[in-house]
């Protein structure tokens, strides 16, 4: 973990910084429908398959729309140019997916997954 990745993380570990963030940087008509007062932490530790321990950076949820759906917000910091962040992001996503079902916390009816919106946050050149 570099300097960056924990003041990124001490940074967005607040919910006005998520909210700030998402209001300066998402487009409007995609947040509209979000209760930004609603934003809370998600654990970040992980159990894979195969009983390996896995750490994400930081995710919130929020609530969405009129309905119960969740929004699962990832920030992962990265200080150098990563080719395949895309493959990365998949893999914490199904670790908050395999989370979600195994703790029995997917929302409404008939259950179903949340929609992820992964930020990936660059500090690099």
């Amino acid at each position: 973990m570099t300097d960056h990745d924990s003041g990124y993380k001490r940074l967005f570990s607040h919910a006005e910084m998520v909210r700030d963030l998402l209001q300066g940087f998402v487009p409007a008509e995609w947040i509209a429908p979000l209760d930004l007062t609603t934003l809370e932490k998600y654990p970040t530790e992980f159990v894979d398959d195969r009983l390996h321990n896995r750490r994400s950076d930081v995710i919130w949820r929020v609530r969405w729309g009129f309905d119960w759906l969740y929004l699962y917000i990832l920030l992962e910091f990265q200080s150098g140019v990563q080719r395949f962040m895309a493959g990365r992001l998949l893999t914490y996503i199904d670790l908050l997916y395999q989370d979600l079902i195994r703790s029995r916390q997917l929302p409404g009816r008939p259950k179903r997954l949340p929609a992820v919106l992964p930020i990936v946050l660059y500090n690099g050149r």
